[in-house]
């Protein structure tokens, strides 16, 4: 696919999604946290870029939205979709949806619609939701206490691009080799050359290391996990919530998060535990230890009354003998049972097992003396043996869930997508449950029908809001009196008209229509235009009328323009050409009566029919009736002065309305 051929898509941009493992499969499913993870690209650029993606498979020149009314509607909508999503995932994904006058796309999502509006969001599912977030691929792993080595150039390249994550050097022979493993715990050897080299420290001769970058650098697969385990976590929640299917074990990946810490290393290992409390604790041990023989070896000393006779003294003094003696002579015992107490104290406050104990035994010499003293050499060759078991108990742990969870890794991809698919079902099912949406159904030329209509965008609460049945084909006018709600029927037929592009559910009982080219939805203007804005205004009509096939055109009150004279003979001309290009339009005037009667043929008039008055009350039938011009709120004021009062002026006021 050539990527600067997507609409929006620039050099720059196709550079970034190129470096995307699949950047084809993740464009043409709207896959937005694989788009967002390509250098500079955030996830609502991504939409935008899955949305052209998407107009250039189906051939859609775009464009649908004509009017800024129009987009409007569409954002209204997009934001009460957006309302009902739980990730920021699913929210910048709605954005993939636009309408579209393609009956491939339209069809596609249909599809997708249908299935989500089966699902029943479930409560445990939305909860556990709020933690899914798409999954990170970190950047920052780096390891220093190994290295890769290889003779050949080739192979280096080959192995920085395999695992930047680890340091790889040339050498030219063993020597080099050997003074690598001088300066890095481990050393792994790329070539069979070096099979057999007797080289001082932990250097692997292996080959095919490449081949299993896990094992070589289990800390990519291990912190790929860490910086993910929440996300993956309440995403097997889901699953579970919603019942869905998963392409892993989800006991299996629980299992192998639980054994990982959020540094990325290895947990739930009493074995590792201990010995890394050992080297953690082993100098705060070892001074206790020597307290606890000296504070033994003193009160043994106070407890006892030591008696020297002259000679005995004299005969230490002139062997130039201390206290060392001293103990030797009078306090072996309490001195060998001080000094067993400290060894027995570093051996149970570091839990050390068979072998380690031999050294820490060491620790504390036999001599006498005082005070007693540990072998900081000893203690120095106890915490190099206790650091090196840690070590590679450490990295064999490592490389095991390294190894379990990296055979987990595209199961674990898909847990994560699915789930925020499934957000993005979610908001497209509340949405048609709360707003009693329907799918709609397309029609070769039939216009718009509407049955059960009830617009989402009325500030009402939804419930109480009046269903609307409202049928248009071809050119009409819509009458009403003010307040009566001829706004609100257009903004009904246009978000239906623009859900129903978009291939979602719309808020109906049923809603039949055919697939238009484009929608030209005029508000209302605020105040009559000036000269120049009127001229911009006509201008748009103009192209609109020569243009028109296919077109739906909703305008609110035009006549608002300039005068109503005028307006009405404008409003007639753009009717005639509309009309005679096929489109379908609807124009809410006041003016039904001069516009008929100027227009070249016979203009159909709806009518949202006031009921009356009632307590002060206007009330309304808010279905349109057809072919019918209804009455204005004055005519029924005038009328309501008649009944009540009588007499000849409220008479002969009504009869100018006939």
């Amino acid at each position: 696919m050539d990527l600067e051929s997507i609409p929006g898509v620039g050099e720059k941009t196709a550079r970034a999604l190129a470096d995307l493992d699949d950047p084809e499969s993740a464009l043409r499913t709207g896959d937005v946290a694989a788009l967002a993870q390509a250098p500079g690209i955030t996830q609502g650029r991504a939409a935008h870029i899955a949305r052209g993606a998407i107009r250039r498979e189906h051939d859609d020149p775009g464009g649908f939205l004509a009017t800024d009314r129009a987009r409007e509607i569409y954002d209204e909508l997009l934001a009460l979709l957006e309302e009902r999503t739980v990730t920021h995932y699913a929210a910048c994904r709605l954005q993939t949806f636009y309408p579209s006058p393609r009956r491939s796309r339209i069809e596609e999502v249909e599809e997708f619609t249908r299935e989500a509006i089966e699902r029943e969001p479930e409560p445990a599912a939305l909860d556990a939701l709020e933690d899914v977030s798409p999954l990170e691929e970190p950047d920052d792993v780096r390891v220093r206490d190994r290295c890769l080595a290889t003779t050949d150039a080739e192979r280096y390249s080959e192995a920085r691009e395999a695992v930047p994550e680890i340091s790889v050097e040339i050498v030219e022979d063993a020597r080099d080799l050997a003074e690598l493993a001088r300066g890095y715990a481990t050393v792994i050897a790329l070539d069979e050359s070096f099979a057999g080299v007797d080289v001082e420290g932990d250097v692997q001769v292996r080959p095919n290391a490449l081949e299993t970058p896990a094992e070589i650098v289990p800390e990519r697969a291990l912190s790929f996990f860490a910086r993910n385990r929440e996300s993956l976590r309440a995403a097997v929640r889901v699953h579970r919530a919603a019942d869905l299917e998963a392409d892993c074990d989800l006991a299996a990946l629980e299992t192998g998060l639980e054994r990982l810490e959020e540094d990325g290393t290895v947990a739930g290992d009493e074995e590792l535990d201990r010995l890394t409390r050992a080297v953690d604790d082993l100098e705060a041990a070892a001074g206790t230890a020597e307290s606890v023989a000296n504070d033994r070896l003193r009160e043994a000393i106070r407890e006892r009354d030591v008696t020297i006779e002259g000679s005995d003294l004299l005969s230490l003094v002139e062997r130039g003998a201390g206290v060392d003696s001293l103990l030797s002579r009078e306090l072996a015992d309490e001195h060998a049972a001080a000094v067993e107490a400290a060894r027995e104290h570093l051996i149970d406050a570091l839990d050390l097992e068979a072998g380690e104990d031999e050294i820490a035994r060491r620790a504390f010499d036999d001599e006498p003396t005082f005070p007693v003293e540990r072998e900081e050499s000893v203690v120095s060759r106890l915490r190099e043996e206790l650091t090196a078991s840690r070590d590679r108990r450490a990295t064999r742990l490592k490389r095991e869930l390294a190894a379990d969870l990296e055979a987990r890794r595209e199961g674990a991809k898909r847990l994560v997508a699915d789930a925020l698919e499934l957000d993005l079902e979610y908001a497209i099912a509340r949405f048609a449950r709360e707003f009693d949406c329907t799918i709609a159904e397309f029609e070769e030329g039939g216009g718009v029908s509407i049955e059960g209509g009830r617009s989402p965008l009325l500030e009402e609460p939804f419930s109480e809001i009046d269903p609307v049945d409202y049928e248009v084909g071809g050119v009409t006018i819509l009458s009403g009196v003010n307040s009566g709600g001829k706004t609100s029927t257009l903004d009904l037929v246009a978000g239906v008209v623009v859900l129903a592009h978009m291939g979602l559910p719309v808020p109906a009982e049923s809603a039949r229509l055919e697939r238009f080219e484009d929608l030209h939805y005029h508000a209302k203007s605020q105040g009559t235009l000036d000269a120049g804005a009127f001229e911009s205004t006509v201008r748009q009509f103009a192209d609109l009328a020569e243009g028109g096939d296919g077109s739906l055109v909703l305008v609110d009150e035009l006549e608002s323009i300039t005068e109503p004279g005028a307006s009405a003979k404008i409003i007639a001309g753009i009717l005639e050409a509309l009309h005679g290009n096929g489109a379908t339009a609807v124009f809410v005037s006041h003016l039904s009566g001069e516009i008929r009667e100027m227009a070249d043929f016979p203009v159909a008039v709806d009518g949202i029919e006031a009921v009356g008055l009632i307590d002060g009350e206007l009330r309304v039938n808010r279905s349109p009736v057809k072919d019918h011009l209804a009455r204005s709120t004055p005519e029924l004021i005038v009328e309501k002065l008649a009944d009540e009062h009588g007499g000849t002026f409220y008479a002969d006021l009504l009869e100018k309305f006939e």
